[in-house]
């Protein structure tokens, strides 16, 4: 057969090593141009398969115990940096924890209706600051803000970022330079350690505390009130609870005030919960028409939470207040792109039928879902699971929303049981080639199916048994 490559050589193995035996060790150039290595080549770029030959090689030259037996070993060592070489950082995992908001695994998976938006926006141009009807540019502002207004009741509304940039911006257009009034007890603290008192601050509010840790009045609000207020901002407690002698000013109470003092109510309640779960045993979070209704000027929500899409930050209420947010020039610095807004319009239109939203949107269709059928699923994945030699069983556990939303709330759920070494058995699902985060419980690693959305079953053993058999 024909040299597939010109010029290229085998790699030479020499007669007599010397006594150091890294001086045994062939060169990057060698191993590049040799005929074994060619086909790497031609199937990446040639400065990837140098970086995965140097970094072979230089594992080889410090530790002198992991070099390759022979021509064989080293070729099938530099496939595999190669591959990691190649391997994108961000990367698809199985979310088998238990926690169905899992901030660190990116929170709601998207419905199909999204993923189909997604695609069928991003494949084409689109008309993203394009007015169809006038044909004259157009704002990106508009889009998503018929269904927000439709679902929530809302005058108006503008979708940014995330939810920590729509409290920036709305505190900077209603109350830069003036005194933003906030209970002590919530000012709270959200993943990656963000406070939200830091948060504030970077509006140009100037925060005005008020209440105890545990226990606010109104009264306490009616006397920070002064000149120089130039917001109340109620912040939901949504990832803690405070129980015992406590005490807090209800949305529906602070209106009153604001009104006479023609202050701005900022709500930010996170979760983005559009419609009630009380039937399903998830109680104590308002929904976002529920938060319109008492009289918030602008309503703070998130859209990968509850409400099951892409993240953004959506601002809901007062026409006027919204339009000061758009005139800002922040808002240009926290906006969104297309994909974001096809995926949260089509996310919020399944909202349209709310039977057929708890069904399809992902999170919620997780959540909602009768333990029973949790519990056939972990039995199924199971039992396929010893077919393959992995040794298991089922147990009942508990899981939990995440997300920063009903914080107390544990739901009845059934994981599958992994026997072995803990900690080893973690590690080899979490750097498989098709990763699955579960959790370590009372000594045994639990794959709990509940955060598994339904019809990934099959990946979830396939991906168990690569990494474990």
């Amino acid at each position: 057969m024909s040299d597939p490559r010109p010029g290229t050589r085998s790699v030479p193995t020499p007669l007599d090593a010397p006594s150091d035996p890294r001086r045994a060790l062939p060169s990057v150039g060698v191993l590049l141009e040799s005929i074994e290595v060619a086909p790497l080549l031609a199937r990446a770029p040639r400065s990837l398969v140098a970086e995965a030959v140097r970094s072979v090689v230089d594992d080889a030259r410090r530790d002198p115990a992991s070099t390759p037996n022979d021509l064989a070993g080293w070729v099938e060592a530099i496939a595999d940096r190669l591959e990691a070489l190649e391997r994108p950082s961000l990367r698809a995992v199985i979310n088998a924890t238990g926690v169905v908001l899992h901030t660190n695994l990116g929170r709601a998976p998207l419905s199909a209706a999204a993923l189909h938006a997604i695609t069928a926006t991003a494949a084409v141009a689109c008309n993203l600051e394009y007015d169809l009807e006038r044909g004259e540019r157009g704002s990106r502002y508009v889009h998503a803000v018929a269904l927000l207004r439709e679902l929530t009741g809302a005058e108006d509304a503008i979708v940014v970022n995330n939810c920590a940039s729509a409290l920036v911006l709305a505190l900077n257009s209603l109350a830069a330079g003036r005194e933003a009034i906030v209970s002590r007890g919530e000012l709270i603290e959200i993943g990656g350690s963000f406070r939200v008192p830091d948060i504030m601050a970077k509006s140009g509010a100037t925060l005005v505390e008020v209440g105890t840790t545990n226990r606010t009045h109104l009264t306490d609000y009616e006397e920070a009130v002064g000149e120089s207020t130039g917001a109340i901002v109620k912040v939901h407690r949504s990832n803690f609870e405070l129980r015992g002698f406590v005490s807090e000013v209800e949305l529906s109470a602070l209106t009153p005030l604001a009104r006479t003092h023609a202050i701005p109510l900022l709500f930010d309640f996170g979760s983005g919960l559009l419609v009630s779960l009380d039937e399903y045993g998830l109680r104590g979070e308002p929904t976002a028409r529920d938060a319109v209704r008492a009289g918030a000027t602008l309503v703070l929500m998130s859209g990968d939470k509850m409400l099951g899409g892409p993240q953004a930050g959506i601002v809901l209420g007062d026409a006027s207040a919204i339009a000061a947010c758009r005139r800002n020039p922040l808002a240009r610095a926290v906006r969104v792109d297309k994909l974001t807004l096809a995926a949260l319009e089509a996310t919020l239109a399944l909202y349209r039928e709310p039977v057929r939203a708890v069904r399809e949107v992902p999170a919620l269709a997780m959540l909602t879902a009768p333990a029973a059928n949790v519990q056939l699923r972990a039995e199924q994945a199971a039992a396929r699971l010893r077919d393959n030699g992995v040794s298991c069983d089922v147990v009942e556990t508990e899981a939990s929303v995440g997300g920063g939303a009903f914080p107390t709330a544990r739901i009845l759920s059934y994981a599958v049981a992994l026997q072995g070494t803990p900690a080893a058995i973690e590690e080899r699902l979490r750097r498989g080639d098709h990763p699955v985060i579960g959790r370590i419980a009372n000594g045994r690693v639990l794959l709990d199916m509940r955060s598994v959305p339904a019809g990934h079953d099959e990946q979830l053993v396939r991906a168990v048994t690569t990494s474990l058999v």
